[in-house]
């Protein structure tokens, strides 16, 4: 092994002109959805339509909820709408990382949900193998591989914490039987709760099952209002309006259609980067063989994976809020973070120093004061909600689905008696104070990261209960 590397900060350090070259005409379209199998749109809504239930948004929230409504009951007639494109969005953006919990880690879960620890385990082992298995019974091709995840130290403060976590702790020398690089210094594997699938394929399998069971979808129909009219929800769209004897609302960091709940989340863009795909000599030099999804230690954490066709998908890090809480198309691309990114990438595995990028971008994810998501009802209970999956939604949406089908039938379940579904989290203030206060956290962030011990700033934010556990 070369001699042990520096924590990763803001300073960029390697040359310019290294970075440069690596991102020269990296394409700005996610990797995922260049894929020569993306499906056609459905046609968009017009006119008036009615139906049983009615889905607003076409990502895997949605997806999930409308295929286990009609496997529950495939007489119910079923509407899903989305604004764009099926899985264009974070379903067509993420890293693809299935990750079994439902709190976004053991620390988080102790913290919001103590009391519901032990159901909320076996729940998220329950609905991590009905995931894989409901893509086997729907024949769903979405790259699924259970390789399991490496978490690594990076700074000598989090050595201690990674022994002490769940998993086969592996010490400097050992990690690099697994994978190689100047940077590590200790690791913890775990096999059996995540796994890797390609995040649009996911989606577009779930949309191609859901039209199968006979779900109508209309993609291009976004909703401008939802109304209640007494014994039901009228959406209005551009196209026309659809009235629903119950609602699901399935639209992420967006702002939501309930006035109620547009506080409880914020939009965070996540940038990511691609490499081209490697050559056998680069794969040995970093000795990395097996389909298992890498993060390191720190809150401003990197996450990182092989795709296969030999790629190297790099991502996180910076976690970007944008003044006034906008979500705007240009945010998708961010150049200072993508040399950023490049620059860690490169530091992490000096070995693969002539690499390239072929593909650079961005997408906004919805955050919870929680890191967790929360689901409840509106309208008389004839609306259910779901946000706040803070990055965890791959896996997250689908039991999501589960618990808002189960509020909706008013069924007094393990699920539906979960305080994320009843209680929601604490409120983010609003602007103009949400954009200083990110700012001063990410600095205070940052600075724990390197020294390994929370300032006078997290430990207050704690207190007040806002996480940053995750």
């Amino acid at each position: 092994m070369q001699a042990v590397g520096t924590a990763y900060d803001l300073d960029i350090r390697t040359d310019e002109r290294r970075i440069r070259a690596a991102l020269s005409g990296a394409s700005e379209m996610p990797y995922w959805l260049e894929d020569p199998g993306r499906p056609a749109a459905q046609p968009a809504q017009v006119g008036r339509t009615e139906t049983d239930l009615l889905i607003i948004g076409g990502g895997y929230c949605g997806l999930w909820t409308a295929l286990q409504a009609k496997e529950a009951d495939p007489a119910r007639d079923v509407v899903l709408i989305e604004g764009a494109e099926v899985g264009w969005a974070a379903s067509g953006r993420n890293g693809g990382f299935v990750e079994a919990s439902l709190t976004h880690g053991r620390e988080n879960g102790r913290r919001y949900f103590a009391d519901d620890l032990g159901v909320l385990d076996a729940l998220a082992e329950s609905n991590f193998r009905e995931f894989r298995e409901s893509l086997e019974r729907h024949g769903i091709d979405a790259e699924y591989q259970q390789g399991g995840v490496l978490a690594v130290a990076t700074e000598q403060h989090q050595v201690e914490e990674l022994r002490r976590a769940a998993g086969r702790f592996y010490d400097r020398d050992e990690l690099a039987t697994l994978v190689r690089s100047p940077l590590y210094r200790a690791g913890v594997f775990r096999a059996d709760d995540a796994a890797l699938v390609h995040p649009a394929k996911l989606a577009w399998g779930l949309k191609a099952a859901c039209l199968r069971l006979g779900v109508r979808i209309h993609e291009h129909t976004a909703v401008t209002r939802i109304t209640d009219e007494g014994t039901v929800v009228r959406a209005r769209t551009f196209g026309g309006s659809i009235r629903a004897r119950q609602v699901v609302l399935a639209t992420n960091g967006f702002p939501s259609l309930l006035r109620r709940n547009r506080l409880l989340t914020i939009p965070v863009y996540d940038y990511v980067l691609m490499t081209e795909p490697l050559t056998a000599a680069q794969a040995d030099e970093i000795g990395w063989r097996e389909p298992f999804g890498i993060s390191d230690s720190s809150r401003q954490f990197h996450y990182y994976r092989r795709t296969a066709d030999n790629r190297i998908l790099w991502g996180g890090y910076d976690a970007v809020y944008h003044r006034g809480g906008a979500i705007k198309p240009e945010y998708d691309q961010r150049p200072e973070t993508f040399a950023r990114l490049a620059d860690h990438f490169l530091r992490t595995f000096p070995q693969l120093g002539d690499i390239r990028f072929t593909h650079a971008w961005g997408g906004m994810i919805d955050m919870s004061a929680q890191l967790a998501a929360f689901q409840g009802v509106a309208m008389g209970g004839k609306v259910a909600y779901s946000s706040g999956f803070t990055g965890l939604g791959v896996a997250a949406t689908r039991f999501a689905g589960t618990v808002m089908l189960d509020l909706l039938a008013g069924a007094d379940t393990p699920r539906a008696r979960l305080r994320m579904a009843r209680r929601r989290p604490l409120p983010i203030p609003p602007e103009p104070f949400t954009y200083p206060a990110v700012q001063v956290i990410r600095h205070a962030i940052a600075s724990a990261d390197r020294n390994g011990r929370d300032g006078v700033i997290l430990k207050a934010a704690n207190l007040l209960g806002y996480s940053f556990d995750s």
